[in-house]
């Protein structure tokens, strides 16, 4: 192997658009060979895989709270090559960081619906659960994302260059470049994740102050929240302001657009319009007159996943060529007439297109005797109906999975996955199945959408950081399914654990979205409908936006996520516009700009480490109890003081450059 010597530092062109006829050149030279699949790096990603899949599952199932790993395992990697002075281990460090951030796309898969089948057997005991179902759901569903998302790689991290933020892999990328660039270099990335973790640490462990500003602080919002439902929301961490800064102004204003019209519109005239709707059920029913506007909201987000749905249908509609692209070539392949191996760069070689349509066509069979043998009880009909449907969400929504990340960091696989369970339970009452044992078969179904979904919104990450580095697409991609298998028996054992331990039903396990898919289901499995209004609305909306060239899927992800968590994004990206604005010299302009982007990711890095931080304490029975402190509205007063302070530091930060 020739190890070539990197250069450090990210190109100029890295995140921006390339003129016509320029080429993007990573830090790993094409024409030379780099340590990244070595014993060290497979053993440490797996370790990685093992410690956060644990960690992450039990934060996420204890107290409904999900951390992203990946930038913690990218800052450790950093750490443990430091410690023992390992050289040239850029390309090794990718790979430990895809192999372990395998734990947090497993997990979003399988927290999120499978516990429900815990929940529900509670109260049906003639349902059945054990590991197998729950370890070969997240298998089959992680190779499946990985398999369904290959051949869209060139097209999202190659051919859109610069035309996506991709906040996440930013900030990672900017983690492991400081990484090799060590010493003056790394200081503002250093100084930023210090200042940006200690802030958000003092928020989720100690509670020093509020992490959110409200409308409620103030008496006469109080009083316009009950009577009109109109409440405005912004969180004050700093990971979230970083991520709104990479967003950039353009998505951020789209995003804050669709949840502007979610909560101050939709909301209130849903309260007004129609006082007496139930909006929200469960021990009591709730009308819109007598609910909150987060209640409300819980109801009205639906129009977003309906959005989103059709927000991925467009997207494969306009993705056509490139999916009969991927197909024909896929052709050519099984026929020997593919391009030679060897013409190809080695930054864009990936596994050949025969591996993946055989790869597919084998999980599909797998995925079929698995609903066979093991959930539609020897029904064919039921087990080719399931099939076909994963098969087709599943890869429907791939693009959607990977734009969501590409564009705002954060994947809405809750919500793809509850349209998943819905269409699949209409769908398969429709054929027969139906009672505890169509609650069964949706849930796996929707585990196994759910867990492939998840892992190609996480997998484009990877991707992405390899492409802007350098690494070999065919590598990270061959020891993904590694991650994924170490990361899926992980998952399924804590999920066994807590639930032999704690019980899901005993309310010592939040489970939010678990409850909630169990809460969904089992009304549709007695034959009760499904807000198919409220979808055809976020569809329509959809449709007329890409009319108009607006982005329906950025408007549609404003729509369902919380709005508390929108407004940052706005606020991060109008500090984006004014760094890079206030000078007349365009090279002055683009220098902070580009210091901005190292504040912004060391933000993210900082909140990243510090939540699990967090999280380690609390799985050691450390935690405080500032619940009444932020009951009082002096501790938001104090939260928008805190954020205002945060904010000058990263404009003063970003414009403060070496002339």
């Amino acid at each position: 192997m020739e190890n070539a010597k990197q250069q450090t530092g990210m190109p100029e062109n890295a995140f921006r658009e390339l003129k016509k006829g320029e080429q993007y050149a990573p830090l790993m030279s094409p024409d030379h060979t780099y340590k990244e699949v070595t014993v060290w790096s497979v053993l440490w990603g797996m370790l990685m895989a093992v410690i956060f899949s644990a960690a992450s599952a039990y934060l996420g199932l204890k107290v409904g709270q999900v951390f992203e790993a990946a930038i913690p395992i990218t800052i450790i990697a950093i750490g443990v090559t430091g410690a023992t002075h390992r050289k040239g281990a850029l390309g090794e460090n990718v790979i430990i960081q895809s192999i372990g951030a395998c734990s947090g796309m497993i997990v979003a898969g399988a927290i999120f619906t499978l516990p429900a089948l815990y929940i529900l057997q509670d109260k049906y005991p003639e349902m059945t659960v054990n590991f197998m179902e729950v370890f070969v759901a997240s298998v089959l569903g992680g190779v499946l994302g990985i398999l369904f998302l290959i051949p869209f790689r060139k097209y999202f991290v190659k051919d859109m260059h610069g035309k996506y933020p991709f906040p996440e892999a930013t900030a990672s990328t900017q983690v492991l470049v400081s990484g090799e660039k060590g010493g003056n270099q790394a200081l503002p990335l250093l100084v930023a994740g210090v200042v940006g973790g200690i802030y958000d640490f003092i928020i989720a462990t100690v509670g020093w102050w509020n992490e959110s500003v409200t409308s409620r602080c103030l008496e006469w919002g109080q009083v316009l929240a009950d009577k009109t439902k109109l409440v405005f929301k912004i969180n004050t961490g700093a990971a979230v302001l970083g991520m709104g800064y990479i967003v950039g102004l353009k998505y951020a204003l789209i995003i804050c657009c669709g949840s502007v019209a979610v909560w101050w519109v939709i909301v209130p005239a849903i309260s007004w319009l129609f006082p007496d709707l139930v909006v929200s059920a469960g021990s009591s029913s709730v009308t819109a007159s007598q609910a909150s506007a987060e209640q409300i909201f819980q109801y009205a987000k639906s129009i977003g996943i309906g959005g989103i749905a059709m927000a991925g249908i467009i997207g494969i509609f306009k993705s056509r060529k490139i999916i009969m692209g991927a197909v024909g070539l896929a052709a050519q392949e099984m026929k020997g007439k593919g391009k030679s191996d060897t013409a190809v760069p080695r930054t864009q070689k990936d596994l050949p297109m025969k591996i993946i349509a055989i790869g597919s066509l084998l999980t599909l069979i797998a995925i079929l005797l698995f609903f066979y043998f093991g959930v539609m009880e020897g029904n064919l009909l039921f087990t080719l109906t399931g099939v076909i449907l994963v098969a087709v969400i599943a890869f429907l929504f791939t693009t959607v999975a990977a734009n969501a990340i590409a564009i705002v960091g954060s994947n809405p696989v809750s919500g793809m996955t509850l349209m998943t369970l819905i269409l699949a339970s209409v769908i398969m009452v429709g054929v027969g199945l139906k009672g505890p044992a169509g609650m069964v078969a949706a849930l796996i179904m929707g585990g196994v959408v759910c867990t492939a979904l998840s892992t190609a919104g996480s997998f484009i990450t990877d991707l992405k950081i390899g492409y802007w580095l350098g690494s070999t697409p065919k590598k990270q991609e061959t020891f993904k399914f590694l991650g994924t298998l170490v990361s899926a028996a992980t998952v399924a054992g804590v999920i066994m654990i807590l639930n032999d331990t704690y019980g899901f039903t005993s309310g010592q396990l939040a489970a939010p979205q678990a409850n909630a898919m169990a809460a969904v289901i089992e009304p549709l499995m007695s034959g009760a409908g499904a807000p198919w209004l409220l979808y055809g609305i976020g569809a329509a909306i959809a449709i007329l936006l890409t009319l108009f060239n607006v982005s329906a899927l950025a408007f549609a992800l404003g729509m369902f996520i919380p709005l508390e968590l929108n407004l940052p994004l706005l606020v991060g990206g109008l500090i984006n516009w004014y760094v890079t604005t206030r000078s007349n010299k365009e090279q002055t302009n683009k220098e902070r700009g580009e210091k901005g982007t190292l504040i912004a990711s060391g933000f993210i890095a900082g909140g990243a480490l510090m939540g699990v931080v967090s999280a380690a304490l609390r799985f050691g029975g450390i935690s405080f109890d500032y619940s009444a402190w932020w009951a009082n509205p002096a501790s938001e007063w104090l939260s928008l003081l805190m954020y205002v302070l945060l904010i000058i530091y990263m404009i003063k930060a970003s414009m403060r450059i070496k002339k």
